[in-house]
């Protein structure tokens, strides 16, 4: 994931490997904690089956053709695979194939135009995969990559819309582009972000940040997109310009990170392969408060030092895993205000009964309202139900425009106003903290 130079990645390679996205298997950063002393978050690995509540929590995050494909690149997945939804090896081949064959579509050219949307590339997905292994067989694969994908959501699952925190740990929300520190329960910092483009979406669910990876290199791997400038197997150096992973990099669970490498304008929007990205003067600094989170601190100097020996490559085990929790939430109640965002990966979010559970949440019913704050929520939920193009979104329908926008280019921007916002004076001081300390750059 990342700025990919805006211009030459071969290739989207992008299957989120190319892009660094992806993360080794053997690295740490899987999801949940296991430590309770940052956060109590007593879950089993994302590994192992989930309980009910969570495949019904899991039931809206989109599977694409690229997050198959990075799936395959952890040797376990294929025979967790085989076992969990009776596969058999041609199957898992033909997948696997398929998965490969999705992502080499993609060009590495970039349109703000002409793309393909998350429901588009979702629909299509499904498609392929059913006429491998059937309806049926194709929702237990569904289900079963979504349980590996989003982590841990036990807690997550319970929780009451726009919960704030009283623990230490990291928030993301996709799709107002904010990732939060909190501290004891305090928000200490907030941070503009760019996310995955529609066709790689950023997961949902609880995860953990175990170690900060300083100077990573990148082998190209052995594969047909593989071209130009690079060479598979031929290691390209950390700070080297063809190496897309920035000065450091934070695994949170395959196949996601926190990365550098991003220009200060694609912060607030798309710009990455299922990542949270940030500038490189960002990532040094979230870094940073990272590492004093987990009472491992490492100062700016330290980091500095690091980014002086790019010859180097050196991983910082963190004292204690840090809670990443990744949200999709596009209605957020902060001090008085609902802020309504775009459904970018166009789950169906932005409906009234959504709306309805976030009011009751901070204590405030649609009905009390005022006619013209019930009119103006009304007119922002339908604004702000389309997708990156522009294009209504409901909950339960099939994107209308599955079968169009088949250039193979990513969509990196999007099309019109990100938000709505209405006051509504009955939540005047409830709700989600406001940023603090915001780094946009």
């Amino acid at each position: 994931m990342f700025s990919i130079k805006e211009t030459s990645i071969l290739l989207i390679l992008l299957a989120f490997t190319l892009s660094g996205c992806q993360n080794n298997p053997n690295q740490t950063g899987n999801q949940v904690p296991s430590q309770p002393q940052v956060a109590n978050t007593n879950a089993a690995s994302a590994n192992t089956a989930a309980p009910a509540e969570n495949t019904a929590r899991n039931a809206g995050m989109p599977v694409t053709m690229p997050l198959i494909d990075a799936m395959f690149t952890d040797e376990a997945f294929a025979q967790e695979a085989k076992t969990n939804v009776q596969l058999s090896d041609e199957e898992l081949t033909k997948i696997r194939d398929a998965a490969r064959n999705g992502v080499l579509e993609l060009s590495g050219e970039t349109s703000d135009d002409d793309a393909r949307s998350t429901r588009a590339s979702t629909d299509r997905t499904r498609q392929e995969i059913e006429k491998i292994i059937g309806p049926e067989r194709t929702n237990k694969f569904f289900d079963f990559i979504r349980t590996r994908w989003g982590g841990n959501g036990a807690e997550m699952a319970t929780a009451q819309p726009n919960s704030v925190p009283t623990d230490t740990r990291v928030v993301v929300n996709a799709p107002a582009y904010r990732m939060d520190i909190f501290r004891d329960g305090k928000l200490v910092k907030t941070y503009k972000v760019g996310i995955g483009y529609p066709e790689f979406p950023l997961p949902t669910g609880l995860r953990r940040a175990n170690e900060i990876i300083f100077n990573p290199t990148w082998t190209p791997p052995d594969e047909p997109w593989v071209k130009g400038k690079v060479q598979p197997g031929k290691k390209v150096e950390a700070g080297d310009k063809l190496n897309p992973l920035g000065p450091l990099k934070i695994p949170i669970g395959l196949p996601s990170l926190v990365h550098g490498g991003k220009q200060p304008g694609r912060l607030g929007t798309f710009a990455s392969h299922g990542c949270v990205g940030l500038t490189d003067a960002g990532v040094q600094d979230f870094a940073r408060e990272l590492s004093s989170l987990a009472g491992s601190e490492i100062s700016a100097e330290e980091i500095k030092n690091y980014e002086k020996q790019k010859s180097e490559t050196k991983n910082v085990k963190l004292a204690q895993p840090v809670p990443i929790e990744l949200r999709y939430e596009t209605i957020v109640v902060e001090d008085g205000k609902v802020y309504v965002y775009r459904d970018v990966y166009e789950r169906g979010t932005n409906t009234e009964e959504n709306l309805k559970r976030v009011l009751q949440a901070h204590g405030v019913s649609l009905e009390s309202l005022t006619e013209q704050e019930r009119s103006a929520l009304m007119a922002a939920l339908e604004k702000m139900a389309v997708d990156a193009h522009g294009e209504k979104v409901t909950e339960t329908s099939n994107n209308t425009n599955s079968n169009k926008n088949t250039s193979g280019k990513v969509t990196r921007n999007i099309k019109g106003e990100k938000s709505v916002t209405v006051e509504i004076a009955a939540l005047r001081g409830k709700g989600y903290p406001a940023p603090v300390n915001l780094v946009e750059k």
